[in-house]
C-alpha cells in the first residue's frame, strides 16, 4: 500500500512556473538565474505558507542545473538535478535557526562554508526562521555574509524581518513574499482536489481559502482534514461545520437588521448564532 502524502507535500512546487501566487517575484528570480546574476545572499521575507523554502529550493535546483531548458527551468536529468530530487544533494545545507540559533551553529556553518561543491557550481545554503539567531550568532555570521567564496549563495528565509538586524539586511538582497489571494488558493485547491478525484464546491473551497489567510500550505491542511472528513465530498455545509465557522447568511441577515434599524431582530440573530 502506498504510504499516503499530505497534500502539502504531495502537491509542493517543483518549479518557478508552479509556485502560486508569486508571479512577479519569481520570475524575477527566474530571470537572475538566466541572465547568470546571481548574488551571494538573499533575504525571502513574508507570513508562514507563502512559499519562501520551496522558492530557496527551486533556486538552489535551478542554480545548479548543468543543463537548464530553453525557458530557464531544471532538466532534471543532470547529475546535479538527479541528487536534488533523490534528496541527496550535497549542495543544498538546510538549516533551522529556530533549534540553531546560538554560536556553535554559525561557526559549524562557517566551517561548511569553506569546503567547495562537489559537483554544480553553487553550494547553497537555506537558512530557515533566520529571525530567530541569538545577536551573538548573527555577529559570527556577519563576516562570512559579507565575504563568500564565488561558489557560495546563502538564501535566509524569515517570517519577522524587523527582528533582523540593519547590517544582515544591507547584504541581503530582499524579496517581500505577499499573501496568496483567495482566487489564487482556489484555484489551486480546484487543482488538487481534481487529481484526487474530490468533490468540491467552489463555496466550499471559498471558505478553506478565507480561513487560510493567504497561506497556501495551510489552505492544503485544511482541504485534507475537510475531505477526510467528508469522504471526499466537500460541501459548504459541511465544511462550515467542520471548522466551527458561521454560514454568510448571518452576516448577511445582520447588515439588512441594522439598515432596517431592527433592534430585535439582531438580537434574535445573535440568540441563534449563541445556540
Amino acid at each position: 500500500m502506498t504510504p499516503y502524502l499530505v497534500s502539502a507535500r504531495k502537491y509542493r512546487p517543483t518549479t518557478f512556473e508552479s509556485v502560486v501566487g508569486q508571479s512577479a517575484l519569481t520570475s524575477t528570480l527566474k530571470n537572475a538565474v538566466v541572465s547568470g546574476r546571481i548574488a551571494s545572499s538573499y533575504l525571502f521575507c513574508g507570513t508562514r505558507g507563502v512559499g519562501k523554502t520551496t522558492c530557496a529550493r527551486i533556486f538552489a535546483k535551478t542554480i545548479n542545473c548543468e543543463h537548464l531548458t530553453a525557458d530557464g527551468n531544471p532538466c532534471n536529468e543532470c547529475d546535479s538535478c538527479k541528487a536534488f530530487n533523490a534528496g541527496t544533494s550535497l549542495n543544498i545545507i538546510e538549516l533551522d535557526a529556530a533549534s540553531n540559533n546560538g554560536v556553535d551553529a554559525m561557526r559549524a556553518l562557517t566551517e561548511q562554508v569553506r569546503v567547495p561543491p562537489v559537483q554544480g557550481r553553487y553550494k547553497v545554503f537555506i537558512v530557515d526562521e533566520v529571525h530567530m539567531l541569538s545577536t551573538q550568532a548573527f555577529n559570527a555570521f556577519l563576516k562570512t555574509l559579507e565575504e563568500p567564496p564565488g561558489y557560495v549563495v546563502f538564501v535566509l528565509a524569515t517570517t519577522e524581518k524587523q527582528k533582523i538586524i540593519p547590517t544582515i539586511l544591507s547584504r541581503c538582497q530582499i524579496y517581500d513574499f505577499h499573501r496568496i489571494s483567495i482566487p489564487d488558493i482556489i484555484r489551486q485547491l480546484q487543482y488538487v482536489a481534481s487529481q484526487e478525484g474530490v468533490e468540491a464546491e467552489e463555496a466550499a473551497l471559498n471558505v478553506i481559502a478565507t480561513k487560510a489567510d493567504g497561506g497556501m500550505r495551510d489552505a492544503l491542511s485544511v482541504f485534507d482534514q475537510v475531505a477526510a472528513s467528508s469522504q471526499c465530498k466537500v460541501t459548504y455545509e459541511h465544511t462550515i461545520a467542520s471548522l466551527n465557522v458561521l454560514d454568510y447568511k448571518y452576516y448577511t441577515r445582520l447588515t439588512e437588521a441594522f439598515l432596517a434599524g431592527d433592534v430585535l431582530m439582531t438580537w434574535v440573530i445573535y440568540r441563534e448564532i449563541r445556540d
